[in-house]
């Protein structure tokens, strides 16, 4: 069934995923993105290949509709909110150090591999960030507690459907049950994926207004 979103609970707390690729949890007004990766596009003309560069424009527009429509009090990305170091400009720098004015709420960094070396104001920075019983990561962290949800991004899920001998791909959550880990789907419209493990639960994203859970 087809749904604007999709409630997940763990323990107390309710997780709402999102077609918008973001999680929203109400309790704390927390909202969730990770592997934005601006700059991309200038990335890959720097190495000679040609690519658009509306890509960080969507992103930001995107991110800008997402916080309207849930009014968080902090936007929470979960790592990689740059490509490469390299590939930063003043102008692109500038736009995300006034996020938090432009958007009107707290923004924090998880740092990811992709930042590394990235030096941005405006925005609180963190390696890892804990809340209640969730720990915020950008790749995977082990957790000695079972009853702490590791909620990261840096994996990019994503399901592959074939029908009749076409290969569709779907960007989706996906949650090691086993672990106690919920993978984020990629939040940039440049990032690739990768093909989920059959054991996790998925929730595929179909459309930027429908979820399903899988």
């Amino acid at each position: 069934m087809q749904k604007s979103s999709i409630k997940f609970y763990w323990k107390d707390t309710v997780l709402e995923m999102l077609p918008s690729r973001a999680i929203f949890l109400p309790e704390t007004k927390d909202l969730l993105i990770c592997d934005i990766h601006l700059g991309k596009a200038e990335y890959f003309q720097q190495n000679g290949i040609p690519l658009t560069n509306n890509s960080d424009e969507n992103n930001f527009a995107r991110i800008k509709n997402i916080v309207k429509k849930y009014s968080p009090e902090k936007l929470i990305i979960l790592g990689d909110l740059f490509h490469s170091k390299y590939s930063i400009s003043k102008t692109l720098q500038k736009k995300v150090e006034d996020l938090p004015k432009i958007l009107k709420t707290n923004v924090e960094l998880v740092l990811g591999n992709h930042d590394l070396g990235c030096n941005i104001k405006n925005i609180k920075i963190f390696d890892i960030k804990k809340n209640k019983n969730i720990t915020f990561s950008h790749e995977p962290v082990n957790l000695a507690d079972t009853k702490t949800l590791n909620i990261c991004g840096h994996y990019h899920p994503k399901l592959y459907l074939k029908n009749k001998g076409d290969k569709l791909s779907f960007r989706c959550f996906a949650m090691d049950m086993k672990k106690n880990i919920l993978f984020l789907p990629a939040f940039g419209d440049l990032t690739g994926g990768y093909p989920c493990k059959k054991s996790f639960k998925k929730w595929v994203i179909v459309s930027e207004e429908e979820i399903i859970e899988s």
